[in-house]
């Protein structure tokens, strides 16, 4: 282990270089299509939105990631389906979207009939938890570019345009309320298990008194927040809100500018990052830009309906911050400001 610590940069993710990469690939984008269905340009989103004669039917797109090594290593594939499902619905909610149609996509070395049929399970128990209808995907068998197995998918939704959440609303004194994840979810994996490897700890090793192991506890799925937010968003006045992926709190800069995005009372960090954190000797910082540390979704609202999304959410949801003037994401007792996407 490195005597400076452990950052995703060093397990192989540069996050700074992601988003260059993406910038140079999106420079090339420019032509637009004519005719109904063009798209609606807001920065920051979430989700693509695309306009379709008073209705907003949005795409969205992403996979597993390295949370597909801890798969294959416990030889468990019945729940990355479910991450599969949720990294795409619980985006496609962020604008108030409700998620209506699901493809996946599945990348494989060889074809094997069990590892199929347990994502499979996987995939369907999400579509159950999402309401979303799976309505086709793909299998490819490609045994000189892939070693193992890659999963991803794609989610369609749709909302009535007045009714998007854009983050264009959000003003000074709307409360931010988080809510719980279920763990590490499906980023900054590829940073949790260098950590493992470098330690003396193996992901059969026991973690916790419930008798689960590091193993487990990383594969645990993402949380899929569909039926309860898209609940309140139609009963009370939502004006932001944040899939808490890949740059943690970093996140929150997505949104609407000018504004400081102030965590003064976080949802306390599962055991399992602590865990990690303390193996791998991870900063603060770095914990907080990396994964979700216990917030895995946060939603922007008027003060007035904060009780409605309590009781909606009960123990998996609290107060933790609010918005002021200023700039970034910041958080209590920590000396993280992100001011920059």
């Amino acid at each position: 282990m490195s005597k400076e610590g452990w950052t995703y940069a060093k397990a192989g993710v540069d996050i700074e270089r992601k988003s260059k990469a993406i910038s140079t690939l999106v420079g090339h984008l420019n032509y637009k299509r004519t005719g109904p269905g063009r798209v609606i340009d807001i920065k920051g989103q979430f989700t693509s939105l695309i306009d379709f004669e008073g209705w907003v039917l949005t795409l969205c797109t992403d996979g597993v990631g390295s949370k597909l090594l801890i798969a294959e290593a416990l030889d468990k594939w019945d729940t990355v389906g479910i991450d599969c499902m949720a990294m795409n619905v619980n985006d496609t909610i962020c604008v108030g979207a409700e998620p209506m149609s699901f493809v996946d996509y599945i990348a494989i070395d060889r074809p094997d009939e069990r590892v199929t049929s347990e994502i499979g399970i996987g995939l369907d128990r999400a579509a159950e938890m999402a309401n979303v209808d799976l309505v086709g995907g793909e299998i490819a068998v490609l045994p000189e570019i892939v070693k193992g197995v890659d999963l991803s998918g794609t989610a369609l939704g749709f909302l009535k345009r007045e009714d998007m959440v854009t983050g264009a609303d959000i003003q000074e004194g709307d409360a931010i309320v988080g809510i719980r994840s279920t763990g590490v979810h499906s980023n900054g994996l590829t940073l949790a298990r260098k950590i493992l490897e470098g330690s003396e700890v193996s992901l059969d090793d026991k973690f916790g008194r419930a008798g689960k192991t590091y193993g487990m506890e990383l594969l645990t799925p993402t949380e899929i927040y569909v039926r309860d937010v898209l609940k309140v968003c139609r009963k009370v006045t939502v004006t932001g809100m944040v899939d808490v992926t890949g740059g943690g709190l970093k996140n929150f800069v997505r949104l609407k500018r000018g504004m400081e995005y102030a965590i003064t009372d976080p949802l306390a960090p599962q055991p399992i990052f602590q865990e990690l954190q303390q193996m791998g000797s991870v900063s603060d910082f770095e914990m907080y830009k990396t994964f979700n540390m216990g917030m895995g979704y946060a939603m922007i609202m008027r003060p007035e309906g904060v009780r409605y999304a309590l009781d909606v959410f009960g123990d998996k949801a609290k107060v933790v911050g609010t918005v002021k003037k200023g700039s970034g994401c910041t958080l209590k007792n920590l000396s993280l400001v992100y001011d920059t996407y």
